[in-house]
């Protein structure tokens, strides 16, 4: 009989080492490495019907049955529906409002005379129901399990036969045959292996929830994203009603697509026009406002980003961003004093996106340096204005990506004028909207003041 051995596993990368260490050579992470038994190796023959290679062109080709969620923002995220027999990872912070999106989802599909199975490992079936009833989601083909043993799960399952599965959550199931904890990797990494296989075999679309690190990262080894076919993120402060759905993940449709939910009482309900809102709250002319055009996914999305320029009182001056990048922001702030010979070395500068939203594309560029400016000199921009353009370390602006799809949305919500790069060439025009080609920052200053 084989002897038992352990192993080390590290719970952020899925390194394997033989012996603990403080350290994970493989992501440099400090106390991840988590100690798993290992099962004996079976050896003998190979049993069993074996898949035999055939040419592509032979696989008969098959149309996707997509079903839809009810959420329109949400079928658009999942790139027109729920794909039957898929595995979608779903994570977000404590309280965020991911099983009140599920449980919202699971009501809309129970309409459509289905059959939906919530398997719930942190409440109880009463706490559900209670939850379902404030929702109004109550529905006769909706069955709920409140159950941890995974073995159990799967008999559920397999004897219901559900169009959809909801595991709420991965870290809380676990299988017996393990000696892991439940929430190890062993037990995180298995499970998702039995859910995919399940999923695949009887064709059942299943959404897993998975916790989220202090990083913001779904917790659990890394091949866990692999394994799935879609990974979203749900995002949002717990103390606001915005929340973000984001694909970083989609084998069936676009990645980086974004939904925006307003959350109620009753639920969360969609917003079909997230420019709009971000955009209620700037009706006057401040200094240090300025308004970008950003693309999430195939979406156009105008958002404004606020600067601050303030004297310091200490030694070092802060830089602090809220919804950009870091990095990007303090690039801007030294092309901007030695390009342009803006004074800003001995004052804290402070940006932010409203809203709660996160964005990373160069084309931001230029609202952000503009806002730093605008509030440096306590200058207020235009507010029928819009800027976009990457900005280059010459302090040239260059030219970005879709930008009719960005304009087109400045059109459509009634702004008067655009800055663009002078290299980007646009074929169609906008009545009523004023286009600016600009060559390089001090050229968009001039402009814009």
């Amino acid at each position: 009989m084989a002897k038992t051995k352990t192993q080390y596993v590290c719970g952020a990368c899925g390194h394997v080492e033989i012996k603990w260490m403080g350290r994970c050579p493989g992501c440099g992470e400090w106390n991840t490495l988590i100690e798993e038994t290992v099962a004996p190796v079976r050896t003998g023959p190979v049993t069993g019907v074996r898949m035999q290679p055939m040419p592509i062109e032979s696989i008969p080709p098959q149309t996707e049955q997509r079903v839809r969620t009810g959420l329109a923002e949400c079928d658009f995220v999942l790139g027109g529906g729920i794909v039957p027999g898929s595995l979608m990872l779903i994570g977000g912070d404590p309280g965020i409002g991911k099983s009140t999106l599920l449980l919202q989802l699971s009501q809309s599909i129970a309409t459509q005379n289905k059959r939906v199975l919530y398997v719930s490992g942190e409440e109880s079936a009463n706490q559900i129901r209670l939850r379902a009833e404030r929702l109004g989601t109550v529905h006769q083909n909706l069955y709920v399990l409140a159950e941890t043993d995974l073995d159990l799960v799967v008999e559920s399952a397999s004897a219901l036969k559900p169009d959809f599965l909801i595991i709420d959550s991965i870290q809380t199931v676990f299988r017996p045959s393990l000696t892991s904890a439940p929430g190890s990797v062993a037990q995180v990494r298995e499970c998702t292996g039995v859910l995919l296989r399940l999923a695949k075999q009887q064709n059942i679309a299943t959404f897993i929830v998975g916790h989220v690190t202090k990083d913001g990262a779904i917790a659990g080894p890394r091949m866990l994203e692999h394994m799935v076919d879609a990974v979203l993120y749900f995002e949002g402060e717990r103390h606001h009603m915005y929340r973000v759905l984001r694909a970083v993940k989609n084998r069936f449709g676009s990645t980086n697509e974004l939904a925006v939910f307003e959350m109620h009482d009753d639920g969360l309900r969609e917003v079909s026009n997230p420019s709009l809102l971000f955009l209620s709250e700037r009706d006057r002319a401040v200094p240090g406002s300025a308004v970008v055009a950003a693309m999430e996914g195939r979406r156009p999305l105008l958002l404004e980003v606020q600067a601050l320029v303030a004297p310091t009182g200490f030694g070092t001056p802060r830089r602090m961003s809220t919804g950009a990048d870091h990095s990007r922001v303090s690039m801007l702030l030294a092309v901007l004093e030695r390009r342009l010979g803006l004074q800003v070395q001995a004052s804290d500068a402070y940006v932010n996106v409203a809203g709660g939203v996160r964005v990373d594309e160069p084309a931001v560029d230029l609202g952000i340096a503009l806002a730093l400016v605008s509030s440096h000199r306590d200058r207020p921009l235009a507010v029928g204005d819009l800027y976009i353009g990457e900005v280059g370390l010459t302090g040239e602006v260059r030219t970005v990506t879709r930008l009719a799809e960005r304009l087109r949305e400045a059109h459509k919500l009634g702004f008067t004028r655009c800055l663009i790069p002078a290299g980007q060439s646009l074929s169609e025009t906008f009545s009523g909207l004023e286009i600016v080609p600009i060559k390089s920052l001090q050229d968009a200053i001039q402009r814009a003041f």
